[in-house]
This record gives C-alpha cells, structure tokens and sequence, in this order.
C-alpha cells in the first residue's frame, strides 16, 4: 500500500478486501493479534479503540438533542463555513447517494446531510446530528479517527472497528483553526463502496482546507481578528489566547482578567480593588503595579486605564458556560464546564461568580435528570461529595454502586459531616495546561 491513509489502491479487489478485513477483525477481536494485511493506521486504532473498551457490538450515544444541538450547532466555529461545505460536498453526497457530516473536535456529529434513502439507513447505527462518533466511543471510523490522529483518513468496510458499521465506507479530512492550529472537527462523507476510492479522500481533503482558508478570512462575529480568548474554567492560573500567543497567567492577573471580561465598560480602581482583595488594608498602590505588570505582559493598546478596561473584545469559557445555560442548552453548557473558576482563587468577586456558575448548572443538572450529565458530574472532584446529585442520580439510574455511594453520603450526613458542593480551593486537582 503506497499510501497507508488510503483504503484500497486502484485495481484492487474490494469484494477480496473486505474478506481478509473481516478475517483480520474477528481475529483481534477475540483476543488476537493484528494480521498484516489490516492498515497501519488502522491497526493502530484498532488498538486505541479496544483500549479504550469499545465493544465490536457496541453503537453511538446521542449526546446532543433539541435545543442543546441548535445552540450547540450555532456557537461552533464550523458554522460559518457550512454554507462553503454544502456547496462544495452537498449535490455529491447527493447524486452518489452519500452523506456529508461535519462534527466536532470530540467526535459529535453536528450535521448530517445528503441522499433521503441514504439517512433512513444510517439513523440505525445513530449516524445521526448529535451522537458522539469519537473514536473512544465507537472504535474506529473516519469523522473519529481523523479528529483522533488529526490526519485526513478514509475507512473501508470491515475496518470499522463496530460491526454495524462495517457495511459503510467513510473518508474525513480534520479541519483546523487557522490561527491556533487546534483542531476543531472534521468533514467526512459516507456512503458504499464506490466512496473506496483514493479520489473521495483527496476530494474531502480539499473541502476542509477550503473551509480553513474561509475561516482565515473571517473574524469572529462581531469582534476583530486580535479579539483575546480566556480559559479559566478547572484552573487556578487561566490561559490567555492573543494575538496567536498563549499566555498563562499569575493567580492575580487570572483574577483581573476573569473580572475585567466581564465588565466590558471598565472598573475603577476602587471597584477592583474591592473586587480582589478581602484585605482592606490592601493600597491602590498594590494593584497599580499589578496592571502595570499585567500591561507590559499582554503588550501595546490592550489594557486600557481610568477605568480599566480591555480595549478589545474577550471570548471566556465563564461566558460561554452562561449563554448555553440562558438558552436552556443544559448539555452543552456541562461540556463546556471544565471545572470550577479560578478554583484556589479568594478574590471576592471571583468566588461568587464560581458559586453562582457552578449553582446554575448542578441546578440544571438536576432538574433535567440525565443520568449521563448527572453521573459525569457526580463522578469530578467538584461533585463527589454533592448530596443533591446523587440523590437525583439515584431516581434516574438506580445501580447498586450509586445506591451505595448515595447512603454512605447519608450517613455522613447524620452524623454530622458536611456534605455540600464544593466549588472553592478544594474543589479540584486539574493542573493548569497549554493546551
């Protein structure tokens, strides 16, 4: 095989292909190991994909519905490219009978567009807008693979890893975001057999740096190319995104920041001053230098003064959190929570706009009555010790572990512990990252 991302070579035999794969496959699938013929690549994610326990009779979860998906769908960066991806993808996947998805960078499947037929056979293994087809899920297959290795891949028939897949073949190109270079989903198209060509993976691959170098032309909605971007959710020192730079910040300046994105018309230096420090004995003098410091850090014409401000728009995880929560898009916002704000952080201001966001969504939690986003929550550092949750966790799925857990709480209780959420410093062990 000359090019090991591709699936079969032209002149190959598929009908003689797919017979060796489905030998392959059953063979590692009951404990063996990967024969020869099988592709490296798919090799490997077969390896991934049993590591990961995937089963060979396994199907995908549909994580997004309803509301969650639309506002979902609306925020993703991939939306502003559709229009681009339907009109290079859409009469293709239609005349061949084929299906154009696009998904996310954890493998969930936003849209799924194409040949009427075509969809009705593919909503029975939940090839369907909001089910999750990352490779850990599902095993093997093109949308998950290609976000997994960040590689444009195509998947023939029994190198799915799912059985009821492996009557499909798919090719995905991963799309990436132009100024950070992150990953951000991938564009595949489905369909049969005649898609086992080296021409549908060159083809998909196309589309997605067309629609990478679309994104590279358009600013985010509403906000400059240098607009910043703040991570500070599940991290006591936040990231900075400016300027294609990476920034992490001190504890003091991650507590600035987090407040001055919220207040876009700007606080005096009073107003920080009470915002940060429970100390009052704390001067003016003492946060001067720490926006003079935090000024040279961020460079030229991005912190304003009298009052302070940020001189151009801020994108944060808090606020993202917020809008999916306003909009009732409960799963969405749980996804997008990755822990408490600035959890070791005692500013004042920052410590009850913790409690008030981490409130909203185990509050959501509950009330929607998930046991999927339930059971996520119940099980982070955050939410181990949360009465609430387990409780409604334990109406919606009953197990004996849950039930458990649930009166070892109880019991606690009674005996005078205090078992409440916790969303201050002790509320979790996450590190900051860089990535």
């Amino acid at each position: 095989m000359t090019d090991p991302w591709v699936a079969l070579e032209p002149g190959a035999d598929p009908v003689e292909r797919v017979r060796v794969l489905r030998r392959a496959h059953e063979a590692f699938t009951q404990g063996g190991a990967v024969a020869r013929p099988v592709r490296s690549v798919v090799a490997d994610s077969w390896r991934r994909s049993a590591k990961a326990g995937v089963g060979p009779e396994g199907t995908a979860r549909v994580e997004l519905t309803d509301g969650d998906l639309g506002s979902y769908r609306a925020e993703h960066p991939l939306a502003r490219v559709m229009p681009l991806v339907r009109e290079l993808l859409g009469t293709f996947a239609a005349d061949g009978e084929h299906l154009l998805a696009v998904c996310d960078a954890q493998g969930r499947l936003l849209w799924v567009e194409g040949h009427p037929a075509t969809r009705r056979r593919a909503d029975g293994m939940n090839f369907v807008p909001g089910a999750r087809w990352a490779e850990s899920e599902v095993g093997t297959n093109a949308p998950g693979t290609a976000v997994a290795v960040g590689r444009p891949v195509q998947v023939f028939a029994a190198e799915h890893f799912i059985r009821q897949v492996q009557p499909w073949t798919c090719a995905a190109a991963p799309v990436h975001d132009p100024r950070t270079g992150r990953v951000l989903g991938a564009i595949d198209i489905t369909g049969g057999d005649r898609l086992a060509h080296p021409h549908s993976l060159g083809f998909v691959q196309a589309v997605a740096r067309a629609a990478e170098s679309q994104l590279a032309l358009l600013a985010p909605p509403g906000a400059p190319a240098d607009a910043l971007e703040l991570t500070a959710l599940g991290r006591d020192e936040a990231q900075l995104l400016v300027a294609g730079r990476k920034v992490r910040l001190s504890r003091r300046h991650s507590e600035i920041l987090v407040l001055l994105a919220r207040h876009p018309e700007g606080l005096s230096g009073d107003e920080l001053l009470c915002a940060l420090y429970e100390d009052e004995s704390v001067t003016p003098v003492t946060l001067r230098a720490e926006l003079a410091r935090l000024r040279r850090l961020l460079g030229p014409g991005l912190l304003g003064s009298r009052p302070y401000r940020l001189m151009v728009p801020v994108e944060s995880d808090v606020a993202v959190v917020e809008r999916r929560l306003e909009t009732g898009a409960v799963t969405a916002a749980a996804t997008a929570y990755a822990g408490p704000l600035l959890p070791g952080s005692q500013a004042p201001a920052v410590a009850r706009l913790r409690h008030r966001l981490a409130e909203g969504l185990r509050t959501a939690l509950i009330a929607r009555r998930d046991p999927d986003l339930l059971a996520d929550w119940a099980h982070t550092p955050w939410g181990e010790e949360d009465l609430d949750v387990w409780r409604a966790l334990a109406a919606v799925r009953p197990t004996a572990a849950v039930r458990a857990r649930l009166r070892e709480l109880e019991t606690e209780l009674r005996a005078g512990g205090r078992r409440r959420p916790r969303h201050g410093p002790r509320a979790t062990s996450l590190q900051p990252s860089d990535s």
